[in-house]
């Protein structure tokens, strides 16, 4: 026993001699896609907002690193047509779990990147200027209560890291499901009957670039 947990603390003071903490922030472009022809992919903009938090970088050798970081994400998507214009935006605690493969250089380190997240929507606007027949507040109130507010998704990049204290990183990701949840949009009659086409609107896709400092 006695063994067994001397073995253990020599892991973790392997890992924290290999650990740094760092924040990181950045820009962020998002959108939504849409199943179905209820809105034409024209139709479908993208939306710059941000992303900031907090990580920590372990290396796990190998060319291994580990990089788990929680992060506020803002990430938003507009619809514009004849028929409606919404906007869209949300934001979410995430916990992403970067998992880095890269060669060390010595003085900078060029790395994959592959970033599964989880996340809770905190905050939420949504809007459809068309709509006169509904007030502003309660038609606001009633898209951001029928949006999904756990998400779960994946993002794919790469980035470089000079001198083991700056990173530069860009990547693509994805948000699995839909934007929406249908059920809830069919709680009131008259605004789900309006709105019931938002159901086709797939989860928030986008690329973000960002810039970490560790210490």
């Amino acid at each position: 026993m006695k063994k067994f947990v001397l073995t253990l603390a020599l892991v973790f003071a392997s890992i924290a001699a290999n650990a740094q903490f760092g924040v990181i922030g950045g820009w962020t472009s998002s959108r939504s896609g849409v199943e179905g022809n209820t809105f034409s992919r024209d139709a479908l903009k993208s939306v710059s907002l941000y992303h900031v938090g907090v990580a920590y970088k372990v290396d796990m050798g190998a060319l291994f690193t580990f990089q788990p970081a929680l992060v506020y994400q803002a990430k938003g998507t507009k619809v514009e047509n004849p028929m409606t214009t919404l906007s869209s935006r949300a934001g979410f605690m995430e916990l992403e779990l970067g998992m880095q493969l890269g060669l060390d250089l010595l003085a900078f380190r060029p790395y994959f990147l592959f970033e599964p997240f989880l996340g809770y929507q905190v905050i939420s606007e949504s809007e459809d200027i068309n709509m006169a027949s509904f007030s502003s507040k309660d038609l606001n109130k009633y898209l951001s209560d029928a949006k999904n507010k756990f998400e779960v998704g994946f993002g794919i990049g790469g980035g470089v890291e000079i001198l083991n204290h700056l990173q530069l990183s860009f990547q693509w990701f994805m948000n699995v499901g839909k934007l929406y949840d249908g059920n809830k949009l069919n709680t009131d009659a008259i605004m789900g009957q309006a709105l019931s086409g938002y159901k086709d609107l797939k989860n928030y896709s986008g690329v973000k670039l960002t810039l970490g400092m560790f210490f």
